[in-house]
C-alpha cells in the first residue's frame, strides 16, 4: 500500500483548502472519462461534452496530450500543482504554464510508463494544457463556481466538525475509498505498492472537489496535498435523494433538510445546496429541532445544525442513506 509517515504537529498544523484549478482538473477528468455518476454530472456531461470532443477533435496534439497526462494509474504531476490557500484560478494556471518543455515530457513519460508520442516530443506542452485548463474553467465551471464553490464550503465545514468530534483518525477513513490512519503515524494515501514517504514537518492540505475523482500531489517534499470528492449528498447538481415515504411524512423540502444534516451544516450551506429560500430553511430547522430530528451548536463562528439519534432512526427507515464517494482508490496523482 502507499502510505505517508506523518506527525502529530504536521496533523496539527493541516488544514482543507478550496481550488479552482483542482475544481477544474477534476471536471476535465470527468470530461476526459464521459461517464457521470450521478444526474447532476450526467447533465452537465450532456451540455459541455460535444464542445469538449469538439476542441479536441480540431487539436490532434492537445487530444494526445490529455491522454498521456491522465495516464492509467499516474497524472503527470505538472498538470496538479498542489493548491495553495486562496489562490485564485488565474495564478493556480500560471505555474502550470511556467513549467519548462522538459520538465513537462518527463512528467508525461511517467505517467505513461513509457515512451512520449512522437506529436508531443515538443516544448510547447505547459501552454498546450494551461490553454485547456482555461477553456475548461470558462466554458463549463466559471458560471456554476459560486454554487460549487458554496458546495465545497460546506463539505469543509463538515469535515472539521467531523475532525472535533472523532479526530483527523475518522476524517482521514473517511476521504474516499482507499485513505485510513494506519496508526503508528502512518496514513494510507492508496492501496498501491509504491514506497512510503516520510512528510513530518511538511505542509499538509485537503482539497474537495465536486466530480468524483481525487489525487495527491507534492511539491518539493515541502507541501502535500490530498484531493477527494465532497460527500456524495452534497456533490450532485440534484439535490439529495428523498425517498418518498419520507417526503410524504415531512414534505420533500423538509425531508431534503433532514437527509442533508448527516453532517453538520449551516443554514447558509443548506439554502445553497438544497436551492430552498432562506425563509423556508429557516423554518423546516425550526419544526425539526421541535421534533427533536435536529439539534443545533456554535463551532467558532458558524451555527451548524445536524441530525440527532432520532433523525438518524427516522432517515434510516425511511432508506434514505447518502452516498458515499464512489470509484477505485486513487494512486499519487492519480485518477479514481
Amino acid at each position: 500500500m502507499g502510505w505517508w509517515q506523518v506527525n502529530a504537529d504536521t496533523l496539527a498544523g493541516s488544514r482543507f483548502v478550496i481550488s479552482p484549478l483542482a475544481e477544474v482538473f477534476a471536471s476535465l477528468t470527468l470530461l476526459h472519462s464521459a461517464s457521470g455518476s450521478h444526474p447532476g454530472e450526467q447533465e452537465w456531461l450532456r451540455t459541455h461534452l460535444p464542445a469538449y470532443r469538439a476542441l479536441l477533435a480540431r487539436d490532434s496534439v492537445t487530444a494526445s496530450l490529455v491522454r498521456a497526462g491522465l495516464g492509467r494509474e499516474w497524472i503527470a504531476d505538472f498538470l496538479t500543482p498542489t493548491p495553495y490557500d486562496g489562490e485564485d484560478f488565474g495564478d493556480a494556471v500560471a505555474r502550470v504554464r511556467q513549467v519548462g518543455g522538459a520538465r513537462a515530457r518527463a512528467h508525461l513519460r511517467m505517467s505513461l510508463a513509457g515512451a512520449l508520442p512522437a506529436e508531443l516530443e515538443r516544448d510547447d506542452l505547459p501552454e498546450r494544457a494551461a490553454a485547456l485548463l482555461e477553456w475548461v474553467w470558462e466554458e463549463t465551471v466559471l458560471t456554476c463556481w459560486e454554487r460549487r464553490r458554496r458546495v465545497l464550503e460546506a463539505d469543509v465545514v463538515a469535515r472539521t466538525a467531523q475532525v472535533s468530534r472523532g479526530g483527523w483518525a475518522a476524517v482521514l477513513d473517511s476521504l474516499r475509498p482507499g485513505t485510513r490512519w494506519l496508526g503508528e503515524n502512518r496514513f494510507q494515501v492508496n492501496p498501491h505498492e509504491y514506497p512510503p514517504r516520510e512528510i513530518a514537518g511538511a505542509e499538509l492540505v485537503f482539497v474537495p472537489v465536486t466530480p468524483r475523482t481525487g489525487w495527491v500531489s507534492w511539491e518539493d517534499g515541502r507541501r502535500y496535498a490530498v484531493v477527494y470528492p465532497c460527500v456524495g449528498a452534497l456533490a450532485g447538481d440534484g439535490g439529495p435523494r428523498v425517498p418518498a415515504s419520507l417526503g410524504g411524512l415531512l414534505g420533500p423540502g423538509r425531508a431534503a433538510v433532514l437527509v442533508l444534516l448527516a453532517s453538520p451544516m449551516s443554514t447558509t450551506q443548506l439554502v445553497a445546496v438544497t436551492g430552498q429560500g432562506l425563509g423556508s430553511v429557516g423554518r423546516h430547522l425550526r419544526v425539526l429541532r421541535d421534533a427533536g430530528l435536529v439539534l443545533r451548536r456554535r463551532a467558532g463562528r458558524s451555527v451548524l445544525y445536524t441530525r440527532t439519534a432520532a433523525g438518524d432512526v427516522l432517515v434510516e427507515a425511511a432508506g434514505a442513506r447518502p452516498e458515499a464517494p464512489t470509484g477505485d482508490p486513487s494512486t499519487p496523482a492519480a485518477i479514481v
